[in-house]
């Protein structure tokens, strides 16, 4: 009988038999150190600010300062370790945004600043992608949508730029990567940062040798990820001096925010979750795909799942971001409660909105197109009318979001999850359930990305036969709103 994968890491590494998980997590906005029990109850929490940063050699361009980085990472486990009991500590991880790493010599000594998704400079790179191979073959080999912030940008920019960068170089490594290896010394990137690249190919997941050699960047460089839930070092001497985690806890690769995010969600195979805020972003967990020329068209992307043998298809459009404007021009005279005063007079406005009509034509004005549209207007449209024409759009791209996945992911959607701000808009979630046909789940968990993450730590830590049985221990609070249910 074949031992399992996870019995296999705690034999290696005789870990501990605590039950919290720290996860170090950096986002666009805000570095957080979070300790998590196998409860999925928040222990202790601190977070700093994060901020892009002028380019050094370039001051134009945008870097994040990983070491500024590391000491707010560092400074905030401090804090959480003085509130809970070391001898619990289980395993430690990491979690940031996609695309973005920089090159490492063999040393570990970063030679370059981290390029940041927000910088411009591989703009005319992206735009130009079809000098290294066509579009259409990329596209159908990685899955991922050709963002100029790509990781793939990046390294073409330092074969252009920084060829001698490059021969110097042993690893590039992602985000996450790059603070694992300040706590353990060791490089390893991880699947999940992987396929956020344009780098891979989503047949073999794993790096693509065909993509990689195209643009002319050594393929050895780029190393072997490894799956979520694998141990890729130990807290050494220097990161425990600096962080006061013990010496010795092992440290476990999970990855992007994104995956960890859907994971946490509690989402099953073929479960869309719908992550609500400014932007909102339908995602499914699904065990086939299709990347052609249809789902580029329609802005599809395809990523690798938490978990081999499934595929994370979503795509995404500008959502809170359009009511936040209906808020600012057209209710600026509300001081208290406006979205109650908004929400409440949207739905006395009956559905057609008495003909006002939004064109939800949202990324056009991204393209250097004409924007959004409000049709329909006339000397007795009120700003009610407007607001409610807006949410039943927004609900009807949810509805053509839902199809295009379907019909990439060749599944059938039984519900959707929904999580984030924009899930605690009573008229919006009964729009959506309406105009989708199919029942929205409300849920209510703050920290998906942290209860992702920390799943596979308790399992790599033997505190669970798998990540989906450690996630099981959480209580998830749902609320289901059904469509035609006034």
């Amino acid at each position: 009988m074949i031992q399992p994968f996870y019995s296999v890491l705690i034999n290696s590494f005789l870990m501990p038999k605590g039950d919290i998980v720290l996860v170090f997590d950096c986002g666009a906005t805000n570095v957080r150190v979070i300790a998590i029990n196998s409860k999925g109850e928040i222990l202790a929490s601190e977070s700093s600010p994060n901020n892009i940063r002028p380019d050094p050699f370039y001051p134009a361009y945008r870097i994040w300062d990983v070491n500024e980085i590391w000491e707010k990472m560092c400074r905030a486990s401090q804090k959480v370790i003085s509130q809970i009991r070391k001898d619990r500590i289980a395993g430690v991880t990491v979690t940031t945004f996609g695309v973005d790493g920089t090159l490492f010599d063999r040393s570990g000594k970063m030679l370059y600043p981290v390029i940041s998704w927000q910088c411009e400079r591989t703009n005319p790179i992206m735009n130009n992608i079809d000098k290294y191979l066509p579009l259409n073959d990329l596209y159908s080999e990685c899955g991922v949508l050709p963002f100029s912030f790509n990781t793939i940008n990046k390294l073409i920019w330092f074969v252009e730029q920084k060829p001698e960068m490059v021969e110097r170089s042993y690893r590039f490594l992602f985000m996450p990567s790059i603070f694992s290896s300040l706590l353990t010394g060791e490089m390893v990137n991880d699947a999940s940062m992987a396929g956020t690249s344009m780098l891979t190919s989503l047949s073999t997941r794993g790096f693509s040798e065909n993509i990689i050699n195209k643009i002319n960047f050594p393929f050895e460089k780029i190393g072997t990820p490894v799956e979520a839930g694998t141990v890729t070092g130990k807290i050494n001497a220097k990161a425990s001096a600096e962080t006061a985690i013990p010496e010795g806890i092992p440290v476990v690769a999970t990855g992007h925010d994104t995956q960890f995010a859907i994971f946490g969600s509690g989402a099953e195979k073929n479960q869309p979750v719908l992550s609500s805020g400014t932007w909102e972003i339908l995602m499914v967990r699904s065990e086939s795909f299709r990347a052609g020329r249809d789902q580029l068209h329609m802005g599809i992307t395809t990523e690798f799942d938490s978990r081999p043998g499934l595929y994370n298809i979503g795509n995404q459009w500008i959502a809170s971001g359009v009511l936040e404007w209906a808020r600012r021009n057209l209710y600026g005279d509300i001081k208290d409660d406006v979205y109650d005063v908004m929400i409440s007079g949207a739905e006395k406005v009956p559905s057609g909105c008495n003909g006002v009509k939004v064109i939800p034509k949202f990324y056009e004005e991204l393209k250097g197109k004409p924007g959004g549209q409000i049709l329909g207007l006339t000397l007795e449209s009120t700003r009610d009318e407007i607001y409610r024409a807006m949410l039943e759009a927004l609900s009807e791209r949810l509805a053509e979001g839902k199809r295009a996945l379907e019909n990439a992911g060749g599944f059938k959607t039984e519900s959707i999850l929904c999580v984030g701000g924009g899930s605690r808009n009573r008229l919006w979630n009964r729009l959506r359930a309406d105009f989708t046909g199919v029942p929205l789940k409300i849920i209510d968990q703050k920290e998906s990305t942290v209860l992702g993450a920390s799943s596979f730590v308790q399992a790599a830590c033997g505190n669970a036969a798998s990540p989906e049985e450690a996630r099981s221990a959480i209580v998830y609070k749902t609320e289901i709103i059904e469509p035609g249910v006034k």
